[in-house]
């Protein structure tokens, strides 16, 4: 049995996000969290969310979904699967100008500070960014490892990568599509958070064509290229000619300029 002052303090916490397909996020947050961004501390809030299909969850009340989640929570084996969150700087929701980053997850990069990728740099830089503006999000979305394929599936294409394969062909070898990543469940608690117009940290025209199809006003975009080097350069030129990046600062000076450096 789940003591009442748990749920007490939890329900409060936990919105239920509805969507048209029988489904819902469950949203948990704000939670006080402060980010230590080149030495400064930045106070964000942080949300998880959980995508439920469950039709005795969708249908309870705050109160009562709060306790049903809890008293599953420990048999649902969520550490074997993946979770995304935001995380949100100043007043997302009420102010005019908002930056926002949808930010695949990416072990190799983000936590280990590969330099086979740009996806760390991108990580913090936007934060940065983010904190810059004065206020937004950015979304750190859990199951795009490797455009959608998963850390196990990367690593084999990886290995084709370093038999000469680019990004896209390693994945197409694999008997993946280039992109399989979907930003439906992102673009709902955004939805959620916030109706303003906003801003998108990108290179990507998908992220920003799928923002505009559900419906956000989502009409302004800001390139975020950077860190490149010997070991990412094919990379990046691959997701120019082969993926649809908006090239930006991506020329022939740009890359001898920085690969001089």
């Amino acid at each position: 049995m789940i003591r009442s002052d748990i749920i007490s303090i939890l329900k409060n916490k936990i919105q239920k996000i509805t969507l048209n397909d029988n489904s819902a996020n469950i949203l948990v947050g704000p939670i006080n969290l402060p980010v230590n961004l080149e030495g400064e501390t930045v106070n964000f809030k942080w949300y998880s969310w959980l995508h439920v299909t469950d039709q005795e969850l969708l249908q309870d009340g705050t109160g009562e979904l709060t306790s049903a989640l809890v008293s599953r929570l420990s048999s649902l084996n969520l550490a074997d699967g993946q979770q995304s969150s935001a995380l949100v700087y100043g007043d997302f929701e009420g102010s005019e100008e908002a930056l926002i980053r949808m930010h695949s997850i990416c072990h190799t990069g983000d936590i280990f500070g590969s330099k086979r990728c740009d996806c760390g740099f991108q990580l913090h830089q936007s934060m940065k960014m983010i904190v810059e503006n004065g206020s937004g999000a950015l979304f750190y979305l859990a199951n795009h490892e490797g455009r959608g394929i998963g850390l196990f599936s990367k690593a084999m294409a990886y290995i084709l990568q370093e038999e000469g394969y680019d990004t896209v062909e390693a994945n197409l070898e694999l008997g993946f599509s280039d992109d399989v990543r979907s930003y439906s469940d992102a673009i709902s608690v955004l939805q959620h958070l916030r109706r303003k117009p906003v801003t998108l940290i990108t290179n990507n025209p998908k992220k920003l064509e799928a923002l505009k199809a559900a419906g956000m006003n989502a009409v302004k975009r800001t390139p975020l290229w950077g860190d490149v080097s010997v070991f990412n350069e094919k990379y990046l030129r691959t997701k120019v000619a082969r993926s649809g990046h908006l090239e930006a600062m991506m020329d022939t000076d740009f890359f001898e300029g920085r690969l001089a450096k």
